[in-house]
């Protein structure tokens, strides 16, 4: 019984995250990514450092799967929770769509 739960309870949250990304706008994501992100991941999604990774051209669920971990917490990183911590599921849902138009 509990594992029935667990996998309606994972596969509803795939559905919710599928439908926030395919509901996303991308020329907000890219706003709030030149706003937000640029420092670190850089210009067009190609980062500044060997340590921040490349998000240019990454599927938008992915994005959307990570930075809710960083915001919930449940994926560790003492520099992205806090940048993530103040994101909307829209917010996020917009940058994972306009990281995932550009070329890696």
């Amino acid at each position: 019984m509990l594992k029935t739960v667990f996998v309606a309870g994972a596969v509803l949250a795939g559905m919710m995250t599928a439908s926030t990304a395919n509901a996303a706008d991308a020329a907000a994501g890219q706003k709030l990514y030149e706003s937000t992100c640029m420092a670190c991941h850089g210009a067009k999604g190609i980062s500044i450092a060997p340590i921040y990774p490349n998000l240019a051209g990454q599927k938008d669920q992915y994005v959307v799967l990570q930075l809710q971990a960083f915001r919930a917490g449940t994926r560790k990183n003492a520099i992205m929770e806090p940048m993530a911590k103040n994101l909307t599921d829209t917010n996020i849902g917009d940058i994972a769509a306009y990281l995932a138009t550009l070329k890696p």
